[in-house]
């Protein structure tokens, strides 16, 4: 009897470390009715070309897709930021076919990429999380405008903490998600001037716990990846919330996309198990009601590796790319008709 006790357990107790480690939360009422599937060989990179974790990725109007890559450039273990820029070309501008590259720039510049977003006039806006900076390039990557302190975090109008994304309005104006060391999202004027800012750390609504990406609707309307709260927060264009989007079977939502051409929103979230194993990314597509009409990845009928999916695009077409930091890849998913 002692004996069949103690299988009993170890049966449980490998159960439940199956259970905890390796099951991922999958998707719950998947609608798979439009599906999209991995394009193989993309992107073309040349070879010995070493493609660093792939944290921003944007679309421009000629359909070109720009990815921001850290290099052989690692987050740190300790999570003090080095002090050297990175040497290699961080921009690639890739051909959306092909995935060829077009050209690549942005050499001596950053210390640590995180967010990318090419506007609707194609200018390219970045953040550095190493230097608390926000860039705004040309479309020839010509710098237009920089804000923060290089490498001095703060909580004020002149600096950021660790800022990660940017979404830019049709006037110009633009939204920082600010980001890991500050709970918050900043506005500001075309000009770069400071408007206001809302949030703070916490679980409420207008919270945050790393506020990781940003996106606008067709009406201006703010979308927020709360990432570790696992969830989405809805504001409107002076901060006021609106409604969230959330579900126990989300995992750290990692990026949101709100694509106007067809009146969707994409997000990406990562799943894991006490920050040790990962279990996969799924991506969502939400109409405008917040109802997950398609979600895929862990979840669904994606069975590839297992991801880590960061930031997230989607061209004319309503082709998906997205960048696997685990992998250090860019997925392009092409949509089924």
């Amino acid at each position: 009897m002692k004996k069949l006790m103690n299988v009993l357990v170890i049966a449980v107790l490998f159960f439940l470390v199956y259970y905890f480690l390796y099951s991922p939360k999958t998707g719950k009422g998947i609608n798979t009715s439009v599906k999209y599937e991995l394009v193989e060989n993309w992107p073309q990179l040349p070879p010995g070309f070493e493609l660093g974790n792939p944290t921003g990725i944007g679309v421009d109007s000629n359909q070109n897709i720009f990815v921001f890559h850290r290099a052989n450039r690692k987050w740190p273990a300790n999570n003090i930021m080095p002090d050297s820029n990175i040497s290699s070309n961080t921009i690639l501008m890739l051909n959306r076919e092909t995935g060829k590259i077009i050209k690549s720039w942005g050499a001596d510049l950053f210390i640590m990429p995180h967010g990318l977003t090419v506007d609707k006039w194609d200018n390219m806006w970045v953040t550095d999380v190493g230097l608390h900076q926000v860039f705004k390039f040309n479309h020839e990557g010509v710098l237009l405008m920089k804000l923060g302190v290089a490498k001095v975090p703060g909580t004020d109008a002149a600096h950021f903490n660790l800022p990660t994304d940017v979404a830019v309005t049709d006037d110009g104006s633009f939204y920082v998600s600010d980001g890991y060391g500050n709970s918050r999202v900043v506005k500001f004027s075309a000009e770069g001037k400071y408007l206001f800012d809302w949030g703070k750390r916490g679980t409420g609504e207008g919270e945050f716990n790393i506020p990781h990406a940003v996106s606008l609707d067709e009406k201006g309307n703010v979308y927020v990846a709360d990432r570790e709260n696992k969830r989405i927060q809805i504001f409107d264009s002076t901060g006021k919330f609106l409604k969230q989007y959330a579900d126990d079977s989300y995992g750290s939502v990692c990026s949101v996309t709100f694509d106007k051409a067809h009146q969707q929103l994409i997000a990406v979230d990562d799943d894991f198990f006490l920050k040790l194993k990962h279990r996969g990314s799924d991506v969502f597509i939400f109409d405008t009601a917040g109802k997950v009409q398609t979600r895929f990845g862990r979840s669904g009928f994606y069975k590839g590796a297992v991801c880590w999916y960061h930031d997230a695009a989607v061209d004319n077409k309503g082709d998906l790319y997205i960048g696997d930091i685990l992998g250090n890849k860019i997925h392009k998913f092409k949509k089924q008709e």
